[in-house]
């Protein structure tokens, strides 16, 4: 059975519009700046910087006003809570099993996080099993990931094909395991010179859509 390796935020669920609307209602209910939501993002980084790094900088800014039960609560839950599951995706990776493609998640991230976000959206239901980097102890770029997952549904890892949203975490990864791979745009130019997807899909639909037709 072919197999189909996906990124979890920003590929299969828009995690960075779910983290907006947490940080909207988080400012809106402790009577902030509606103007810091721009600021909290750029810290947020897309939920790439370090998550102590970000609860240190709400704690400066905020702490006089702000409990630290809230902004951990932001933290842990906020993205969590929102995040959905596009019709679209849900119906790509049905039509993937349905013609017998093995479904994985690989994503880094917190396990709790991570499993809450794939609970909620019903992608549980959808997928054939999943890998986070604090369960297994490597991150994406890293080859042992990939083959976490792999192993995790039992399917071998050469003839995978990678899809994700991170030039570096999911494409350099595939590349460097010499995976076929689609990197979800979401409106961005390519700009990384040493390696390439092997295609540009503007969603994750049409990504997975595409290692469909093109398998083999």
């Amino acid at each position: 059975m072919p197999l189909l390796l996906l990124d979890l935020d920003n590929t299969l669920v828009d995690r960075d519009a779910a983290f907006r609307a947490a940080v909207t209602d988080f400012l809106a209910e402790h009577h902030l700046p509606t103007s810091d939501l721009t600021w909290v993002m750029a810290i947020d980084a897309g939920g790439y910087t370090a998550r102590g790094e970000v609860a240190a900088a709400l704690t400066d800014r905020y702490g006089g006003v702000v409990p630290t039960t809230a902004i951990r609560a932001l933290l842990d839950s906020g993205a969590a809570d929102r995040v959905v599951l596009a019709d679209s995706a849900r119906e790509a990776l049905g039509l993937a099993a349905a013609d017998g493609w093995t479904c994985a998640i690989v994503t880094n991230g917190r396990t709790t996080q991570q499993e809450a976000k794939i609970r909620k959206t019903g992608l549980d239901r959808l997928v054939h099993g999943w890998v986070v980097s604090e369960a297994v102890g490597h991150k994406k770029p890293a080859p042992e990931i990939f083959q976490a997952a792999a192993d995790a549904v039992g399917v071998p890892l050469p003839g995978s094909w990678v899809i994700g949203d991170s030039p570096h975490a999911d494409i350099a990864g595939a590349h460097a395991l010499g995976l076929r791979s689609v990197w979800v745009t979401d409106g961005r130019a390519w700009t990384q010179d040493p390696y390439r997807p092997t295609h540009i899909a503007e969603d994750v639909a049409s990504a997975i859509n595409h290692a469909i037709r093109t398998s083999g």
